[in-house]
């Protein structure tokens, strides 16, 4: 799937999911080359068995088709020699720092000619994440296909028109694992309130939470109000718990802020 080798540049909880989203998908490990300082035990036995090659000398590594970069982005400016070093004029830096813009990785790189930003979210590490990802001008239309071939190994991609959007996806679905998350603690407070044994309540809650999310991967066609009003019998128990979570001051205006206040702090971050 890929006409050159591939450079990850950090191995670690993202970095280390993506590599064994393209694994099971069929790259070549040969091919791959790892750059990590502090590599993990599962990272180092996967490059021992599979023929990856574990932080090589830079220059055995001759002009990767791909650059990923996966550090922590405040080691962006400590990194930038080194990954500079790698980069040829036909290389696609594909990079996943949060908050590190196009215009913040041309400055640090200005080899790099063709450059991909993509935000994923965590649920990536079980294959069932989504990233937003948009490409600079030059990316070609053959390296922006290797860039969704990657990012789709690890779930859905959804390519954006403008860098702009990237705050908002981050909003929305970068920090929204922890939304529903939070959700299942509050649901599990909530039954505990009403007199379910707390470890019975933490269970009911996150079982729906589960359910509810793989009843919606298996209708993508069906609109998620839909499967709401499904649910929902006219005068029942929970059209009474949608009454509140729907009013003026409900579930919808607690969002909008919370997504409103997400956005804001990327933007900041962004710089």
């Amino acid at each position: 799937m890929l006409p050159g080798s591939l450079v990850l540049v950090g191995a670690g909880k993202m970095g280390g999911a993506l590599l064994d989203g393209w694994l099971r998908l069929g790259l070549d490990p040969g091919g791959v080359s790892i750059l990590d300082p502090a590599p993990s035990e599962h990272i180092i036995a996967g490059c021992a068995t599979r023929g990856m090659h574990l932080n090589p000398a830079i220059e055995a590594i001759k002009a990767p088709t791909v650059v990923v970069l996966a550090i922590k982005p405040q080691m962006l400016n400590e990194a930038a020699p080194i990954i500079a070093a790698l980069l040829g004029p036909a290389t696609l830096l594909l990079s996943i720092l949060a908050g590190k813009t196009i215009a913040d990785l041309h400055a640090r790189l200005s080899m790099a000619r063709a450059i991909v930003r993509a935000m994923p979210n965590t649920p990536v590490a079980i294959g069932r994440g989504i990233t937003g990802a948009v490409a600079n001008e030059g990316v070609s239309t053959s390296q922006r296909a290797v860039a969704d071939t990657l990012l789709s190994a690890v779930g859905r991609v959804e390519w954006l028109a403008s860098e702009a959007l990237i705050d908002p996806l981050t909003a929305v679905s970068g920090s929204g694992p922890a939304y529903v998350f939070h959700l299942a603690e509050c649901m599990a407070a909530a039954g505990e309130a009403m007199g379910l044994p707390p470890d019975l309540a933490a269970r009911l809650a996150r079982s729906t939470i589960e359910g509810a999310g793989e009843l919606m991967f298996r209708s993508p066609d069906v609109p998620v109000a839909t499967l709401r009003q499904n649910v929902t019998s006219p005068g029942g128990t929970t059209a009474a718990a949608l009454d509140v979570l729907m009013s003026e001051h409900g579930l919808g205006r607690l969002m909008r802020a919370a997504i409103a206040a997400a956005t804001r702090r990327a933007a900041e971050l962004s710089g």
